[in-house]
């Protein structure tokens, strides 16, 4: 959601003292990003934001007429977390006119905690101001996802009206909460691609976007894997669209990173775009969990784990227990452009690379133990996660786990595995999955 924000004009309000704000939100980096702001201007302005992986929100009029921040800090980027900041400046208690719950769980800890003073009247109720998601002023905005926002103008909501806690005692979002919303109240929860800024509470309160937001399939309920930025080796890449395009930034340096998502058992489908390379210094493959990560020059080709990969020039890379082997000529090359589809079958312990839809070295993922046409054999009982290794500044590649785009371009003709589940550009092999926590469940 980078430089991509969504906007609508505050009318006149139900209330001026009481309101809920409720959303999902899964973080793409561990910057001071902004979340939901209502802006008129620097000094009148209410906002939402993460600041020193905390959450702070706050009332500004030049100075904070009410504001709070967590002591507890929110360093998942693998994660969506379900937020709701709640205020009735009108209750006699000063303790009890603001409530935040994380994941259905009231936060009570607090390194600021200025309370509102009675009947405040509360900057998101300005007529004539702006609700800004995503972004607080020119150029401060989110890096990551949200779904399901709700805004009640006029009621001071729990989280439990918009969350529940299935049978595994997982937090989940209730997709159709009974809300009152008031004049200014909207809930936008983004299922239509072509317009995401629709208002769904009835109200027609619709938003206007500004920049390019693109739908994911990455859900509370479904969460699909990415590239994991807090793995120390992540520090060589530059990484956006919320961690799935990626662009090597260290000149004559290994770099390497990870997925978030990690199996040791079932058959696994994804596919990576190379946007840009240089000769056979890219390596596309998966490796172990094992791995010291200790470190941010570390590539997986020489660490001391079990790591597979289809090299630029063709070739393929195994490396067990410390020991290296690159063997030539196995497929084809690939360069800027190109698509490779990554097929792992952790059943058999084999694994198979296409290029653009065509599988290499004569490979059917199909053929189980037999292994037809397969890149290796692999090590069995670890868990596995993708990995991606580079050594030129500039190369990079975008990453689709089932979430339909590359960068911010929806795949030409959606192809979903098995279950239904996840946007690819070329089929599914038979009896593979998207690497989400749903087929996880099921298969992994």
């Amino acid at each position: 959601m980078a430089s991509t924000s969504l906007k609508r004009t505050i009318g006149t309000a139900t209330s001026t003292t009481k309101g809920t704000f409720s959303y999902w939100i899964k973080r793409a980096t561990l910057t001071d990003d902004r979340m939901i702001t209502s802006w008129g201007s620097v000094n009148s302005q209410f906002l939402i934001t993460w600041q020193d992986q905390a959450i702070m929100f706050g009332d500004f009029d030049g100075s904070y007429n009410l504001q709070y921040k967590t002591n507890r800090l929110f360093r998942d980027t693998s994660a969506w977390y379900h937020i709701v900041v709640a205020i009735d400046t009108t209750l006699a208690t000063s303790t009890d006119r603001v409530k935040l719950y994380v994941n259905g769980v009231q936060e009570t800890s607090f390194s600021t905690s200025t309370a509102p003073s009675q009947n405040l009247v509360l900057n998101f109720s300005n007529n004539g101001e702006e609700f800004r998601i995503g972004e607080r002023d020119s150029g401060e905005y989110l890096n990551g996802s949200m779904t399901h926002i709700h805004f009640t103008d006029g009621t001071a909501y729990n989280a439990s009206t918009f969350g529940e806690f299935d049978a595994q005692n997982v937090w989940k979002p209730k997709t159709q909460p009974s809300v009152t919303y008031g004049n200014n109240g909207f809930f936008l929860k983004f299922a239509n691609a072509g317009s995401l800024g629709t208002d769904s509470s009835g109200n027609g309160n619709d938003f206007t976007m500004s920049g390019t937001g693109t739908q994911t399939l990455d859900t509370p309920s479904n969460v699909f894997a990415t590239m994991n930025v807090l793995n120390p080796q992540s520090s060589g890449f530059t990484v956006v669209n919320g961690n799935l395009s990626l662009t090597a930034n260290a000149t004559n340096a290994w770099r390497t990173t990870y997925g978030t998502l990690a199996v040791s058992s079932g058959k696994w489908y994804w596919e990576q775009k190379v946007t840009a390379a240089s000769g056979s210094a890219h390596y596309i493959g998966i490796t172990d969990q094992d791995e010291n990560r200790s470190s941010a020059t570390n590539d997986f080709e020489n660490a001391n784990v079990s790591a597979y990969c289809y090299r630029g020039d063709g070739g393929k890379v195994t490396s067990v227990s410390g020991s290296t082997v690159l063997t030539a000529g196995v497929g084809d090359s690939f360069t800027s452009g190109d698509i490779i589809g990554i097929a792992m079958d952790l059943d058999n312990q084999k694994i198979y690379f296409s290029k653009n839809g065509t599988w290499q070295n004569g490979g059917d993922p199909t053929s189980g133990a037999t292994g037809t046409g397969s890149f290796f054999d692999i090590t069995a009982e670890k868990l596995y996660t993708p990995a991606t290794a580079v050594y030129n500044t500039g190369s990079g590649y975008q990453y689709n786990f089932g979430n339909g785009y590359y960068g911010t371009t929806a795949v030409s003709t959606p192809n979903a595995d098995g279950d239904g589940y996840g946007k690819f550009e070329y089929s599914v092999p038979t009896g593979y999955y998207a690497l989400c926590t749903k087929n996880i469940q099921t298969y992994g």
